[in-house]
């Protein structure tokens, strides 16, 4: 079990938009998020919600700490 694999993903915020705006998007456009700067994010491991946690960077690069592991329901 150990050897399964699974999607994880690292939700940092999300946004709608209609078509139009879609199309209007460019190389230095910008799409607001609905979170605030400094606010958890989500880590969803095959679409479902397992943890919390805070970007950091480690070595130039972008990791993650886990502020919170979510019970299953």
């Amino acid at each position: 079990i150990d050897d399964i694999e699974l999607d994880v993903t690292l939700e940092l915020g999300r946004a709608e938009l209609t078509i139009a705006e879609l199309l209007q998007l460019r190389e230095g456009s910008v799409v607001p998020l609905n979170r605030m700067a400094g606010d958890p994010i989500d880590i969803l491991a095959n679409g479902r919600l397992v943890a919390r946690g805070e970007v950091i960077v480690v070595d130039g690069k972008f990791g993650v700490r886990i502020c919170e592991v979510v019970s299953p329901r």
